[in-house]
């Protein structure tokens, strides 16, 4: 009955994410917002829902070990999972931005989220605040540095299509959006525990493996679809971009409203640096033949890495 729950509410998660993008979208094109803040703000914040709303109700819960294990998790299953499986597919080239700017973010943000764990075992208000803000100055850098740029992701997700739609239907869409990622993320954080509890495994690990996965499933729905047509839909920046916005947004977000114990002391003397290390990796992969590239054989090593990630998670717990 537990997994039952799980699969329901992770249903329900990618259902609602893809309504509040639509419905956003719509309500930004409606106000002439242009498609490259939209697609940096609106398209990001509504893609980081899921994974908002499950830290957010796991720390409301009491269960501070699956808010930070779904973070966490997920960055880890962004590039261990979903950018290895999509670089099997189809090579993935690495643009100036990510070396310049996106990949030195996630680093920043990586490491200062281990300090501010270790420093007080505990994210706060005012820790929260602080990433938050960070995402905010990201932002601002980020869009002032792409005008005039093609945004290539963005032509895929902002369909002119969407200003057409009536008021009352992005209404319709908000509510059953919202409705969705309540009960979607009260179920996955529910079933999570039950299945903790029969099994015996602690709530990071079913936090940091099958959450965290589930959480990224639309992440990896849309990297396989385009990697399989061929298409730029998916890039490696949009992936840190990702894994940015779960640490300055989700935690910091959700810092702000709850504070987040840390209580299994291994997601911060191992987790955290397994996500920090396969952030770090990226690096080298650049320099490596041929260089500016993942293709077949860095994501083989990509994703052999992360199912050795999964399988000590499980047994060393």
């Amino acid at each position: 009955m537990s997994l039952l729950w799980i699969v329901l509410g992770l249903v329900l998660l990618v259902v609602g994410g893809e309504f509040l993008v639509r419905s956003s979208v719509s309500l930004s094109l409606k106000f002439n917002i242009s498609k490259l803040v939209i697609g940096m703000t609106v398209v990001s914040f509504a893609t980081s829902a899921p994974e908002l709303l499950v830290s957010l109700q796991a720390a409301l819960d009491g269960s501070p070990d699956i808010a930070l294990g779904n973070v966490i998790g997920s960055n880890i299953a962004n590039i261990g999972l979903v950018l290895g499986i999509t670089a099997i597919i189809s090579p993935l080239t690495m643009s100036r931005d990510f070396y310049r700017l996106n990949w030195p973010m996630m680093m920043i943000l990586s490491v200062a989220l281990y300090f501010l764990l270790k420093s007080g075992q505990v994210l706060d208000f005012k820790e929260g605040l602080v990433l938050f803000i960070s995402l905010i100055i990201f932002l601002i850098i980020l869009i002032r540095q792409s005008k005039g740029t093609p945004v290539e992701s963005i032509g895929e997700i902002v369909d002119d299509s969407l200003k057409k739609i009536s008021n009352f239907k992005i209404i319709i869409w908000l509510l059953i959006g919202g409705a969705a990622l309540y009960f979607g993320s009260s179920w996955l954080v529910f079933g999570a525990k039950e299945i903790a509890l029969s099994y015996g495994v602690s709530e990071r690990v079913i936090s940091i493996t099958m959450v965290a996965v589930g959480t990224s499933i639309p992440e990896l729905a849309a990297s396989v679809i385009a990697a399989i047509k061929q298409e730029k839909a998916i890039s490696l920046g949009n992936l840190i971009g990702s894994n940015i916005f779960n640490i300055s947004s989700v935690l910091g977000i959700t810092a702000m409203i709850h504070p987040i114990a840390l209580v299994n002391t291994k997601l911060l003397t191992n987790d955290i640096f397994w996500m920090i290390g396969f952030a770090a990796i990226l690096i080298p992969f650049m320099l490596l033949p041929k260089r500016f590239e993942i293709g077949r054989l860095k994501g083989f090593f990509i994703l052999a890495a992360y199912m050795v990630f999964i399988y000590l998670t499980i047994s060393l717990d």
